[in-house]
């Protein structure tokens, strides 16, 4: 499963680009994606999705993609 980003939720700050294992999220003039091709929400490395553990946001910032 992948997980995505409410950009209505978002507020642009970057703390989840660079703890993301596998380099899934991005950013263009401050809008931050996931690939879903390539996010694993950590699984096999963190006990957590490691941009979840940091969004300064609440918990539906991010999300699972099916929601």
């Amino acid at each position: 499963m992948a997980l995505k980003i409410l950009q209505s939720e978002c507020t642009s700050c970057g703390d989840c680009k660079p703890v993301c294992p596998t380099k899934s999220i991005t950013d263009k003039g401050g809008i931050f994606k996931i690939n879903p091709d390539t996010c694993t929400e950590c699984a096999g490395e963190y006990d957590e999705p490691q941009c979840v553990s940091v969004c300064p946001g609440n918990d539906s910032t991010i999300v699972p993609l099916a929601a």
